[in-house]
């Protein structure tokens, strides 16, 4: 069998281990030289395939792909770019197969969430019919845990761990100075439209009703003012402090978001223009209580330093098996994540179709959710404390993390048409 190259892409917003998966992908790749010539990835994600702006990951020594592991952010660049439908942008999907074919690209692997997982199944097809079937792998990633069928998606282990501890870090500050100062803190956290994030929020104490966080307020309940107010009221009047997690995804029964800020991204969601200090200041107004909020943003998912173990093998070992599954003639689906047992914490890969996967949303499920909708559950306890053990922490020199910086040598253009996104 000829030798065929790959193309490998990062996706949306990054993690703190999506470069592990990168690792993965490439160390695979590299021990079956004899089916893969070299792996291509693309600037600025799927973008450096329609521009035929590509690096070669071969040029790159073994021990700076390996350092890849430790390394958070994007290492190849990634982008916010939806692929609109077939029938909407043919011309798209088309370009991407003509520049495969140029480069002898057999192996297409899209690391990201929801919508590349659609791009991934969408190029499986037009690559069969226009000649050249070229094996598409999804391969996940995204911080919010909202791919259906796999148990959770590499990037989420790393933020949960990240909030949690912010949250019983912040907690005991607060508390420390609760009698005369800051009776109130909000913790923003990611998460649109599924709480995942917020959840992880409740890892920071034992369940225990005068432990913080005190509430947490989950996109998929909506928000009630009057219920809230109440609740934060009785804490500080019990507990002497309030700690909050809210999602920036947080709404109210009809849909609105808390923080909508009227605009939308590139993949066309509602732009939300920060809700923690939205929830601080109904407190204020209402309560007249001393506040402070803070947004995790950009903090939560790049995070390396405190990783989640779990999350670093499970990152890598996506990518590993992408690799594997393409080589064993599989397209269009994604290796997914199988939790075999909560305690001892044990669990597989499979492999799922990319159409059971592309534009599907898997929320929490309102069992994880306790009953007046403030706090989780010890069954989402349960779920939720395997994914933030261990820890793997980078190499540090002076003090400071020591992360990798890669070369990123391109690769030459074959065609003489230039596209523009």
């Amino acid at each position: 069998m000829s030798k065929k190259n790959a193309f490998y892409a990062q996706s949306g917003g990054v993690t703190a281990v999506i470069n592990a998966t990168a690792c993965g992908v490439i160390e695979t790749a590299r021990k079956h030289k004899n089916r893969i010539a070299n792996v291509y990835a693309g600037r600025n994600g799927i973008i450096g395939a329609l521009t035929e702006n590509m690096t070669n990951t071969n040029r790159e020594s073994a021990r700076t792909i390996a350092g890849l592991k430790h390394t958070p952010g994007g290492a190849f660049g990634s982008a916010r770019y939806k692929l609109k439908g077939l029938e909407e942008n043919r011309a798209e999907y088309e370009r991407l197969v003509e520049v495969f074919k140029a480069h002898n690209i057999g192996y297409f692997f899209y690391n990201g969430g929801n919508d590349s997982m659609d791009t991934a199944h969408k190029v499986s097809l037009v690559s069969r019919k226009m000649g050249y079937p070229v094996s598409c792998l999804g391969v996940p990633k995204t911080v919010d845990n909202d791919l259906p069928i796999t148990d959770n998606c590499p990037g989420f282990g790393s933020v949960a761990k990240y909030v949690a501890v912010s949250t019983k870090e912040a907690a005991l500050d607060v508390l420390s100075m609760a009698e005369t100062s800051t009776k109130v803190f909000v913790l923003e956290v990611m998460g649109r439209h599924a709480g995942w994030i917020a959840a992880a929020g409740g890892l920071a104490g034992s369940g225990a009703s005068h432990e913080a966080p005190h509430i947490i307020l989950f996109p998929e309940i909506p928000f009630k003012k009057r219920a809230f107010l109440q609740r934060v009221k009785k804490c500080v009047q019990d507990y002497g402090y309030c700690v909050i997690v809210v999602s920036e995804g947080a709404q109210y029964a009809n849909g609105r978001f808390l923080a909508e800020a009227g605009t939308t991204d590139a993949f066309g969601h509602a732009q939300l223009g920060g809700v923690a200090p939205v929830v601080a200041n109904l407190v204020r107004e209402n309560l007249g209580f001393k506040y402070h909020y803070a947004v995790a943003d950009y903090l939560q998912r790049s995070a390396r330093h405190i990783a989640s173990a779990t999350d670093v093998k499970q990152a890598y070992a996506v990518g590993k098996a992408a690799v594997k599954m393409a080589l064993a003639g599989e397209t269009a689906v994604m290796p997914v994540i199988k939790r075999v047992s909560d305690k001892p914490y044990r669990w597989k890969i499979e492999k799922a179709p990319l159409a059971r996967i592309a534009n599907k949303e898997k929320k929490l499920p309102r069992r994880y959710i306790s009953k007046d909708g403030f706090s989780i559950t010890s069954a989402g306890r349960r779920y939720l404390e395997p994914l933030i053990l261990g820890e793997d922490y980078p190499p540090y020199i002076n003090g400071l993390p020591n992360y990798v910086t890669l070369k990123n040598v391109p690769v030459s253009k074959k065609l003489k048409t230039n596209f523009v996104v």
